[in-house]
């Protein structure tokens, strides 16, 4: 990618509270598991929208196009959503890749603990996104959503938080469409080793205890 996009905010409004926003001149090559747009596909734009803790919206691809609307956007693009205060996202950079994160964890839960009596609650919400200066073929991009992954549990788990993450989390990944597909992304390749130390630290730091 010529130049990796760097997310502006869009001050709360009656619709939301708050938008970060990345936005690139041409469409790049995206993987994620957000709600609305998710999967693999070619985007324009990503947002991570701010709504409240007890957001009960369910028309969520509607919400996603009025924001969009709101903010000029057009084509295709993927929408996250948390209550987390979108000001305090954190932006590390590691060997090229970029990760921007906004991490609440207020509502931490264990992947694999069935009999937990958590509910999903966007308030507690880690959301990523890992912007790569390279292309990723389709094998790559599903393990460095892994590698991201593992990343942010150990990210919590250094904080001492209990859990691996939220019920509620997403990551995005985005590539430029163009660019030679690297092979590997796992957390031992060259790529992957980036992907993993840039996202350890901004949930890391996102999940710094506030007094």
């Amino acid at each position: 990618m010529e130049h990796l996009a760097e997310p502006f905010l869009v001050p709360a409004t009656s619709e939301h509270r708050g938008v970060l926003v990345w936005r690139w001149g041409t469409p790049v090559s995206v993987l994620s598991s957000a709600p609305v747009g998710g999967g693999p596909g070619m985007a324009e734009w990503v947002l991570n929208i701010g709504v409240r803790s007890d957001y009960d919206r369910t028309d969520l691809s509607d919400h996603a196009s009025e924001v969009a609307a709101e903010v000029d956007l057009r084509g295709t693009g993927v929408a996250m959503f948390t209550a987390v205060d979108l000001s305090r996202r954190q932006r590390c950079i590691s060997g090229g890749v970029v990760v921007d994160a906004t991490v609440g964890i207020s509502h931490p839960t264990w992947a694999a603990k069935s009999f937990s009596t958590e509910t999903p609650a966007v308030g507690g919400t880690i959301n990523l996104v890992v912007q790569l200066p390279v292309g990723l073929d389709p094998g790559a991009a599903v393990n460095a959503v892994i590698t991201a992954t593992e990343a942010k549990a150990q990210a919590l788990a250094t904080r001492g938080v209990p859990g691996t993450g939220t019920a509620t989390d997403a990551v995005t990944i985005v590539w430029p469409a163009e660019a030679a597909a690297e092979r590997f992304a796992g957390p031992r390749s060259p790529w992957g080793t980036s992907i993993a130390e840039a996202v350890y630290e901004a949930v890391r730091a996102g999940a710094e205890p506030r007094a």
